[in-house]
């Protein structure tokens, strides 16, 4: 029987961003004085890991089809303040819509992911009809969310203050919690199990692996490449926009800034958890554990008092090292 021999070269590839954050945590904790891993500190990064969760989940249907999309950080944003202007209390002072009821939470949440999966058949539509690169389209498309934004919370009598006056039925999706698991963790567990299942049991999880794989061979085999794009790019969009409402609930209140760089995160989070830049590869667990890599590291730098300018040094060396290896696991050449 042939015993097989231990290819370092090989487990370093597979493995070596693994090994690389490992060392990371390990040196914020010693440096930590091993605080660092408290209940309490590990609560709180998976909080903020849930609405990071769910606009990786959504970038990582565009990946899979091998396209790309800049535009979800501002599509947090914007989901953010719309929820936002939704869910405040009738009598604050300064409403933003002054003679709109007080709206169960259910409306903020339906409009929020209604406008995101809009954006993303926009998006989809530019990308697959109109031939624009993905990366120029959602770029675009960034620039518009984030100006749309802009102009939005400025309105009259709000005049791009943050907003205030959020409803405790509303925040209570961000912030209550049901035998110490607060909602949105579980939302966020819920919908990672919900795309697993959609990508590894459904005809059309196996149609967005196809068209990532080779969108010719895809389209020779009867698979409509158009409507799969169409419907990705929407997909993403409502998890975009689910993650804004989500992110507006958690911290009871918005502006427009919020969602800045959350897809560049989550991005990285999508490579480092396996999914292939050219399409094709990737799955959830590798994802979901990227994302929470992503958010300790990002959290245990700011615990140990680390300049927020260093998360972004790290976060680069991890993206192009990521990028680096994917080349070179699928063999691709320019």
């Amino acid at each position: 029987m042939e015993t097989r021999r231990f290819d370092l070269k090989k487990f370093l590839m597979n493995n070596v961003l693994y090994v690389i954050m490992l060392v990371i945590i390990a040196a914020i904790a010693v440096i930590s004085g091993g605080k660092f891993f408290s209940m309490r500190v590990m609560r709180d990064i998976l909080n903020q890991s849930s609405v990071r969760v769910l606009v990786a989940l959504g970038c990582m249907f565009v990946i899979l089809t091998g396209q790309a999309d800049l535009s979800g950080g501002r599509m947090v944003g914007l989901a953010a303040v719309v929820s936002g202007t939704l869910a405040q209390q009738a009598t604050y002072a300064i409403k933003f819509w002054p003679g709109l009821p007080e709206l169960p939470p259910i409306v903020p949440v339906v409009v929020s992911i209604a406008l995101g999966v809009c954006v993303g058949m926009v998006n989809g539509w530019v990308v697959s009809k109109l031939k624009v690169p993905a990366f120029l389209a959602t770029l675009g498309m960034q620039m518009i969310l984030f100006g749309a934004n802009s102009l939005y919370i400025n309105k009259a009598p709000n005049n791009s203050q943050p907003l205030g006056g959020i409803l405790s039925s509303f925040k209570e999706l961000g912030s209550g919690s049901v035998f110490g698991v607060t909602y949105i963790i579980i939302i966020a567990v819920a919908a990672a199990i919900a795309v697993h299942i959609l990508q590894t049991k459904t005809t059309l999880g196996k149609q967005i692996f196809a068209v990532g794989g080779n969108p010719e061979a895809a389209r020779v085999n009867g698979i409509n490449v158009f409507m799969i794009t169409l419907v990705t790019y929407a997909i993403a969009g409502g998890f975009y926009g689910l993650a804004g409402c989500l992110e507006c609930a958690r911290t009871g209140s918005a502006t427009s800034a919020y969602g800045l760089s959350y897809e560049l995160d989550a991005i990285a989070s999508c490579i480092v958890g396996g999914c292939s830049a050219g399409g094709g590869v990737g799955g959830v667990p590798g994802v979901f554990l990227g994302v929470v890599i992503f958010n300790v590291i990002n959290y245990g730098l700011t615990f140990i008092g680390l300049s927020s300018y260093w998360q972004y040094v790290v976060k680069g060396i991890i993206i192009i090292t990521a990028i680096a290896i994917d080349v070179r696991k699928y063999g691709r050449n320019d």
